[in-house]
């Protein structure tokens, strides 16, 4: 295939991570290495900033701050929830790319990512753009098709299993047998966040907090549930429970949303552990019940990251750059577990038409019989990725974190209102 000469745009959309900036210095790193790469823009506040012209030149950034993001949380070009929806949206878009000669546009998101650059791209071809996009995996939710796991996912497991590993050593010191300790984490419609509690159990002892993890993949069962929390503090100080944002009842309905949804049309959730606390309070008198929710740090946690999932979004950034250098387009970067004793990543690519808008659920085989507690297989899949710490530099004892210049790139066409 024809080398195609031409201008770089990286974005970022949807909920930042601990690890998202990784894949932005993964792909700058590697634009760096090929001549048919002119310049390399960020767009801020991903498909807003192309809407708005609102590009920055990131290879004038200097290699320190580069650096710097690999461990840096949130997203350092800025976020959105913008949903494209008029063609003159579209239009407006393909019309910055042509101003800009956008030849390789990378975009770094979750489900709605990966479905807004895979009709960007169905759009350039048919006006004869030529150009190559090529999706970035990213979201704490794990929730992507294609992919063995997802960058961000397993810092956020760290996370999620640390917290619970501390709170419980809180819980021992206060509990005595009536004290029940919810944690609500995110996840939205796939358990796999509130799975990776079951990481802060100790090998070879089975009733190691969380005592309950309430998953999206079983129906909500009230009467089950407090029978549990019943059985745990007969034998436990404390009954600590963790419940996922998207839990459901046996229709379907979530335990707990507040009707309002997203551009995307999904709902807002959050509330399933007060839900539960109404519930456990209402049937069992005489207990303590609290309520902990981490919220936005399961996602910018970076002083808990995983060192393997910072290399892997590097990775996933390296690799879209030159999937699209060797002719790929409309695919998204995926990660390839090997098949050996020790834990190895590859990357692949997955049609961007086959992940946009589907959910990867946590198979129900790796959940025991009890509804509530995961087996082997699960913990097999899970605790190579939480392996290692990202060392993050610190001033007066608080982290450093990248800072970049953002050297605005100028406008070429007229304002466009969004």
């Amino acid at each position: 295939m024809a080398e195609l000469v031409g201008n770089v745009l990286v974005g970022q959309s949807g909920g930042p991570t601990s690890v998202i900036n990784a894949s932005v210095a993964g792909i700058i790193g590697e634009a760096l290495n090929h001549e048919c790469i002119e310049e390399i823009y960020g767009t801020l506040n991903g498909v807003l900033g192309i809407l708005q012209e609102d590009l920055i030149d990131l290879a004038s950034e200097s290699q320190q701050q580069i650096r710097a993001l690999k461990h840096t949380p949130g997203a350092a070009l800025g976020t959105c929830r913008f949903k494209l929806k008029k063609q003159a949206d579209f239009d407006r878009v393909l019309e910055v790319f042509k101003a800009h000669n956008i030849r390789y546009f990378f975009y770094i998101g979750g489900n709605d990512s990966q479905d807004t650059a895979d009709k960007i791209s169905k759009l350039a071809q048919a006006q004869g753009w030529e150009m190559r996009v090529i999706g970035v995996p990213k979201t704490i939710d794990n929730d992507l098709p294609g992919t063995d796991h997802t960058p961000g996912y397993a810092s956020a497991a760290k996370y999620i299993a640390t917290t619970v590993r501390e709170l419980a050593c809180d819980n021992e010191a206060m509990g005595q047998g009536d004290l029940v300790s919810i944690v609500e984490v995110m996840g939205r419609s796939a358990g796999w966040i509130a799975a990776s509690a079951a990481l802060a159990k100790r090998r070879d002892h089975p009733h190691d907090p969380p005592h309950l993890i309430l998953l999206p993949e079983i129906p909500f069962n009230q009467e089950k549930v407090l029978e549990d929390v019943k059985r745990v503090l007969k034998r436990e100080k404390y009954c600590l429970i963790v419940v996922a944002e998207g839990l459901v009842d046996a229709d379907g309905n979530y335990v707990a949303a507040d009707g309002a949804t997203d551009a995307f049309g999904h709902a807002t959730l959050g509330g399933a552990g007060d839900a539960l606390a109404e519930i456990v309070n209402a049937n069992i008198p005489g207990l303590k019940v609290r309520v902990a929710k981490p919220g936005l740090m399961q996602r910018c946690a970076s002083h808990a990251a995983s060192k393997t999932d910072a290399d892997e979004a590097y990775l996933a950034g390296q690799a879209a750059v030159k999937a699209a250098i060797n002719g790929e387009t409309d695919k998204m970067v995926t990660l390839i577990r090997g098949d050996g004793d020790t834990y190895t990543t590859e990357t692949g690519l997955a049609p961007l038409s086959e992940v946009a808008n589907s959910v990867k659920k946590l198979p129900r085989e790796w959940i025991n019989e009890d509804g509530v507690s995961m087996n082997f297989q699960f913990l097999r899949y899970a605790q190579p990725l939480i392996q290692g710490e990202v060392v993050i530099p610190h001033d007066n004892g608080v982290p450093v974190f990248a800072r970049l210049d953002k050297v605005r790139v100028d406008k070429i066409l007229p304002g466009y209102d969004v």
